[in-house]
């Protein structure tokens, strides 16, 4: 049995003996693809620049398994994102017209972020788990980590995907649904009656089956249900994009986490017995015979409302939180190829894949990263929402486009009429690209003015759904580096920066701004 226990992300960081002081013009906090991207723009501009990075990896999702890029429209991708896909493209070949590919192998993605920052000259300090920000004058001076390391800089970018160093530095940020009447939106807060990722059959949710006073099964809440539209604190949930082969020289057979419990999925053998088989149906090709297995269903890799403390927990309750998905991921492939509850076809259908041997090979062949789709949001002057993404409301200081759709997986799995019902799905197409406010990218003013938040930025749940998609925290990222090499130049706070210059360095640095 593999001790995945033994892959600790969030454990404390031990105090150096000798802890760095790093001095730079840009501090970027995460090696996420927006915080590669800035990277790179800020080496571009002449900045001296600095990763650091809470893992061991560079690359964030993008290199930990999502490799069936999320897109949009292709067209709506510009600068450093593109040059990513094009870089992809010269590595498989590829007959698109501009040379991209759009999915990749893990290892791949990872060497060539590696590869981009070693060539910018910007190094990258791993393991770097935030404790301190210190302030002065509403300006970010410095920021200390665990392990004593201290970074200092006249800008700071907040790459994370949970938004952890604006959070400490005091910034605004809200967590969860917003009601729909906060931004005079329809999608928002809590939504039932979507088509997708729902319950097929009825399944019923007690242990006993009828038995209400027998308890609930592993996975399933006693919330009470809410109002269509009303807002809470839950958020869509997470899983890991798993990467899997069915290729024999290189699959490994999916292993039994530590603490391996059946038990756990006694809520996906009842789905099974009821005659739905189809946890698995996500599962799309990439290239050398490895796949990107995502959520389908109603019970499938999505650990439906297990996540919904990560935004502001602790990194202890972290670490359990991420066990805890890794255990109940993990342990879903292990047992549909093992269990004896499991109709014979479908063990078999399962056991034809694994893990691939030659990816993730310091974490057991496991994805580095937990797809933390969602998590704190920035809350600044212009907050991007539902009407933004369906262009009744246009942001007119674009720094890039957004052109997925409107796109939340399922927050919440209750009861309702002695059934098991998902709830949080919203799945709402966009008429194509609109524009991202570049005052949704930096803080309030009077927060703080010298931080740009590409990741976690001014959104409400629903619009982040649309703009949630790794190649437009590229975009982001670059842009925000930019703005804050302009603002260090100028001596401005970056809520200052003139955006005519802002624009025109975008435009010129090959950045799409404008729907077409």
């Amino acid at each position: 049995m593999t001790d995945f226990s033994l892959l600790r992300y969030y454990a404390p960081s031990e105090k150096r003996d000798k802890p760095e002081r790093v001095q730079a013009d840009l501090c970027i906090y995460g090696g996420s693809p927006a915080g590669i991207a800035a990277a790179v723009q800020a080496s571009r501009m002449g900045l001296k620049a600095v990763i650091a990075e809470f893992g061991q990896h560079l690359g964030g999702l993008t290199a930990s398994g999502l490799g069936r890029t999320d897109f949009g429209h292709k067209t709506s991708l510009g600068g450093i994102a593109k040059e990513f896909y094009q870089k992809l493209g010269s590595h498989y070949g590829s007959d698109e017209p501009e040379g991209t590919a759009w999915f990749m192998e893990p290892h791949v993605a990872e060497r060539i972020f590696t590869e981009w920052v070693e060539q910018a000259g910007v190094p990258v300090y791993y393991g770097q788990h935030l404790s301190g920000v210190e302030k002065q004058n509403g300006k970010i001076v410095q920021i200390t980590m665990e392990n004593g390391n201290v970074f200092r800089a006249g800008a700071f970018i907040d790459a994370t995907y949970e938004g952890d160093l604006f959070a400490r530095a005091g910034v605004s940020y809200h967590v969860g649904r917003e009601a729909n009447e906060v931004h005079k939106e329809t999608w928002n807060g809590i939504q039932f009656g979507s088509p997708w990722h729902t319950f097929k059959a009825w399944v019923d949710p007690f242990v006993k089956e009828g038995k209400p006073d027998s308890g609930l099964l592993y996975g399933v809440s006693d919330a009470a249900p809410g109002i269509q539209g009303q807002g809470d604190r839950s958020i869509q949930a997470y899983n890991f994009r798993i990467c899997l082969t069915d290729v024999p020289d290189n699959r490994v057979a999916f292993p039994a986490p530590s603490g391996y419990d059946p038990g756990k999925f006694a809520l996906l053998s009842r789905y099974l017995q009821a005659g739905v088989w189809d946890a698995l149906t996500l599962h799309k090709p990439m290239p050398n015979g490895k796949t990107d297995l995502n959520n389908f269903g109603a019970v499938s890799t999505d650990h439906i409302g297990a996540n919904h403390a990560w935004p502001e927990a602790d990194y202890a309750q972290r670490e359990r939180m991420f066990q805890e998905h890794v255990h109940y991921n993990l342990g879903m492939l292990h047992f549909l190829a093992n269990d004896e509850s499991v109709p014979e076809p479908v063990r078999r259908e399962v056991s034809r894949w694994g893990l691939p041997a030659d990816e993730f090979t310091s974490t057991a062949n496991w994805p580095h990263y937990l797809y933390v789709r969602e998590g704190r949001r920035m809350i600044g002057e212009v907050v991007m929402n539902q009407n933004h993404c369906l262009k009744y409301l246009k942001a007119e200081d674009s720094v890039g486009l957004a052109s997925y759709g409107m796109d939340s997986h399922n927050c919440r799995r209750i009861v309702l009429d002695g059934r098991c019902v998902n709830e949080g799905d919203v799945e709402i197409p966009v008429s194509g690209p609109y524009p991202i406010s570049y005052r949704s990218i930096v803080p309030k003013g009077d927060e703080c003015t010298n931080l740009l938040v590409p990741v976690c930025l001014s959104s409400s749940h629903i619009a982040y759904g649309s703009i949630r998609m790794e190649p437009v925290f590229m975009v982001l990222g670059q842009s925000a580096a930019t703005a804050a090499a302009l603002a260090l130049k100028d001596g401005r706070a970056v809520q200052d920066v003139d955006y005519a210059q802002l624009r025109k360095q975008l435009l010129q640095d090959g950045q799409t701004l404008d729907v077409q």
